[in-house]
C-alpha cells in the first residue's frame, strides 16, 4: 500500500538535485525491467504532496484524476490532511471512482446519455457526483431521459470562465464556459434554482492563463506582466460572482486555480477550495516556473534499439505528446543520460525517437534513456502501471486506469 502520510525512508534532502545519482539510482533499479518502464518515486511524490499544500495556504485540494490515473496514488494522497474530494474528467469515470469515493466534482460538462442514465437512477451515486453545467441545455438533457419525479436529485456546479479579455490582446486563457460576468452568472443560476429535481452546490473557475503557463522563459517579463493584470482583473470580478451566487443558493464549494497557481488561489478569499494533480508527479512543463520546483516523481524509460549515425541513438517509442498545442514544450524531455534531444525534423515518434547530444555518440544498444513527461496523466494511457520506486528498489506495482481495463479519454 501507498502511504504518503508515513515518514520517508530517506534521509537525504531533495535527492533528485544531484541528476547523476537519481537517475542512474533508477536505472540500476529498474534493469531487470523490459522497457518502456515507468516509475514513481514515493519520496518525490511525498515531497510535491506536501508543497502543494504548502503552496495553497491552508485551503483544500481537490486532486485532478486526470493528471493522475493512478488509483493508489489518489487514494494514498486524499489520505493526507489538507487533500479533499476529486476533480474527475469524465462522467464513466466518476461513476466508477464513486464506488470508493464520496466527493466527486465533475470538471468538465457531460452528454454521456449512457452514464447519465445511470447517474439519476442511483441515489448513491447521485450524492457522490456533481456534475459541471454552462448551459440550460444540459439541464434538459438530463430531464429528457428521466424527469425530475422519476429521478433523484442531481447535485450541479456553474463553471464560469476565469481568462482575461484584454483590450489590447483579445481573449487570454482557455475556452470554457460562456458565462462571464457576475450578471451572466446570476441569470443563469437563477435559472437553475428555479428547476425542479437541480441543486446548485459549487462554483468552478479555472485560471488556466496563470495555473498553466510558465513565467520564467524568455517571454517571462511580458507573461507576468499579463499574468498579473489578469490576476487582479479576476480577483475582482471572482468576489463578485461569489456573491451573487452565494445570494441564490448555499453553496458547498467555490473552486478555482491549478498545480501553476495555487499561491494567487490559495490568497483568493472568494475561493473555498483549489484543484492540484499534475503536480504532484511533476512534468517538465513546470520547470519553467518562478515560484516552485516540484521534484520529478513521475518518469519513464526507454531503450535505445538502433544507431543509424554516430551521433544518433534511437529509442524505440517515446512519443508520448501531453495535450494542449503541438509544440515542442508538450514532448517528453530526454533527461538522462544529460545532454540528448529529438531532431527537429522527426520529434518524439509513435514507435521510434532518435536523439542527438554529446551523449548519443556514447549510447550503445540496449542502453536506456530516462525520459519526462510534460504534464502528468497522459503517460498512464500507455502504460499498465508505474512501478513503485523507493530507496534502490521497487517495491511494488501501482496500476494505471489502462492497467484496471478502464479507458476514458
Amino acid at each position: 500500500m501507498l502511504d504518503l502520510t508515513a515518514p520517508s525512508a530517506s534521509t537525504e534532502t531533495r535527492p533528485w538535485e544531484e541528476p547523476a545519482r537519481w537517475w542512474t539510482r533508477l536505472t540500476a533499479a529498474t534493469a531487470h525491467l523490459p522497457a518502456p518502464v515507468a516509475v514513481i518515486d514515493a519520496d518525490a511524490l511525498r515531497h510535491n504532496a506536501m508543497d502543494l499544500l504548502v503552496r495553497a495556504g491552508g485551503i483544500p485540494i481537490r486532486v485532478a484524476s486526470k493528471s493522475v490515473r493512478v488509483r493508489a496514488v489518489l487514494d494514498a494522497v486524499l489520505q493526507i490532511p489538507g487533500y479533499r474530494g476529486i476533480l474527475s474528467f469524465s462522467l464513466a469515470e466518476a461513476l466508477w471512482l464513486a464506488q470508493t469515493h464520496d466527493d466527486i466534482v465533475l470538471g468538465y460538462p457531460t452528454v454521456d446519455r449512457a452514464g447519465l442514465e445511470r447517474l439519476v437512477h442511483d441515489e448513491d451515486a447521485a450524492s457522490r457526483i456533481t456534475l459541471m453545467i454552462d448551459d440550460l441545455a444540459h439541464l434538459d438533457l438530463i430531464d429528457s431521459i428521466a424527469g425530475p419525479e422519476q429521478r433523484a436529485t442531481v447535485r450541479v456546479a456553474v463553471d464560469v470562465d476565469a481568462s482575461w479579455r484584454s483590450s489590447a490582446l483579445g481573449h487570454i486563457g482557455v475556452r470554457r464556459s460562456p458565462l462571464f460576468t457576475a450578471a451572466d452568472v446570476s441569470r443563469f443560476a437563477r435559472a437553475v434554482v428555479a428547476r425542479r429535481g437541480f441543486r446548485l452546490v459549487g462554483l468552478q473557475m479555472y485560471e488556466a492563463q496563470i495555473a498553466g503557463q510558465g513565467d520564467n522563459g524568455p517571454d517571462g517579463p511580458v507573461i507576468r506582466a499579463v499574468q498579473a493584470r489578469s490576476r487582479s482583473e479576476l480577483r475582482s470580478r471572482r468576489a463578485e460572482i461569489a456573491h451573487a451566487l452565494t445570494d441564490i443558493a448555499p453553496l458547498e464549494f467555490l473552486n478555482g486555480g491549478g498545480t501553476g497557481s495555487l499561491e494567487f488561489t490559495g490568497s483568493d478569499e472568494s475561493v473555498t477550495e483549489a484543484s492540484a494533480g499534475s503536480g504532484l508527479l511533476g512534468g517538465h512543463l513546470f520547470d519553467g516556473y518562478r515560484s516552485f520546483h516540484p521534484a520529478p516523481a513521475s518518469a519513464f524509460a526507454f531503450d535505445v534499439v538502433r544507431r543509424p549515425a554516430d551521433d544518433i541513438a534511437t529509442v524505440l517509442g517515446g512519443g508520448w505528446i501531453a495535450s494542449g498545442p503541438p509544440v515542442a514544450s508538450r514532448q517528453p524531455r530526454a533527461v538522462w543520460p544529460e545532454g540528448l534531444r529529438t531532431l527537429p525534423r522527426e520529434a518524439a515518434g509513435e514507435v521510434q525517437t532518435p536523439l542527438q547530444g554529446r551523449a548519443a555518440a556514447s549510447m550503445r544498444i540496449g542502453d536506456r534513456v530516462w525520459f519526462r513527461h510534460a504534464k502528468s496523466g497522459e503517460p498512464a494511457e500507455r502504460i499498465d502501471a508505474y512501478h513503485l520506486v523507493s530507496g534502490s528498489d521497487v517495491v511494488t506495482e501501482l496500476p494505471t486506469y489502462r492497467g484496471e481495463g478502464k479507458a476514458y479519454l
